[in-house]
């Protein structure tokens, strides 16, 4: 029995509603943020860029940016590394209380970062490492280890185990069987968790306010500027910082959806090889 159409119709209503409802703020922003008044009106009083001009010549927000973006390079490679490192232990072996290893791999985003941030803070005050760049980093790869760590597992699914065996009935050993079949198949995943880890830790907030000190990233600074005046400012840093995160997470996803045929190509290659 087909579904009548105006059901369909009525859950499409119901998503576009949603959707509405999460992304009208976000739009709102991008046009206040080309307003040319101190205090946004609707509608807009005249359109202007002076307000990503400010942006661009403010030496704290030039700092911040870059220091997100220096936060983000270190810490999403590392991120990626223990993540693939553990989603290929979770897909090789297994092991008494791999339960409890999955667990604790994938507890850190349901820890509210309230308590997250406060543990963290006084981690690092007690190792002396309060305040520096390195404890944000250390601290974002606490938090983008696990969605590393996901978005490899999901590829690792994808991948037939008699590919491995296979390999190994050709004569390769382990780490060539590593390199030559598991990290070509796993490549597109690795790159798109190399593109969200970095777009988790360009955008966090709440932990690096904790342990950044004096070292404020990009959204520490804005979170400053909300607590200071409402400064158009903010609409311009934040349009900005949506579209970054927004490439980065859709350009994942292309890459996520890139299927890497699963036929002979690794066997034939390795038949190849003495």
């Amino acid at each position: 029995m087909s579904r009548p159409r105006s059901a369909g119709f009525g859950f499409g209503a119901v998503l576009v509603a949603i959707y509405a409802f999460i992304y009208a703020p976000i739009v709102i922003s991008f046009i206040f943020s080309f307003s040319a008044e101190r205090f946004p009106t609707i509608p807009l009083g005249g359109v202007s860029l002076q307000w990503y001009g400010f942006v661009w010549s403010d030496p704290d927000v030039h700092a911040a940016f870059w220091r997100s973006v220096n936060v983000a390079a270190l810490a999403a490679p590392i991120a990626v590394f223990i993540g693939f490192g553990a989603a290929y232990t979770d897909y090789r072996s297994k092991f008494f209380g791999k339960a409890l290893y999955l667990t604790l791999g994938l507890l850190p985003p349901l820890v509210p970062v309230l308590i997250l941030g406060v543990a963290m803070l006084f981690f690092f005050a007690r190792v002396g490492l309060f305040g520096g760049l390195y404890s944000i980093v250390i601290s974002h790869v606490v938090l983008c280890t696990p969605f590393a760590f996901t978005v490899v597992r999901l590829r690792l699914t994808q991948v037939n185990p008699a590919l491995e065996q296979a390999a190994w009935n050709l004569g390769a050993g382990p780490w060539r069987t590593f390199a030559s079949v598991i990290v070509p198949l796993c490549l597109p995943a690795i790159v798109a968790a190399l593109l969200v880890t970095a777009a988790i830790s360009f955008d966090e907030f709440a932990v690096a306010w904790f342990v950044s000190g004096m070292n404020e990233t990009l959204p520490v600074r804005v979170l400053n500027f909300v607590q200071g005046q409402a400064s158009p400012r903010i609409n311009a840093i934040g349009s900005l910082t949506f579209t970054i995160s927004m490439l980065l997470v859709m350009s994942a996803l292309i890459l996520l959806f890139f299927r890497t045929p699963q036929g002979s190509a690794p066997i034939d290659a390795a038949r190849d090889k003495p």
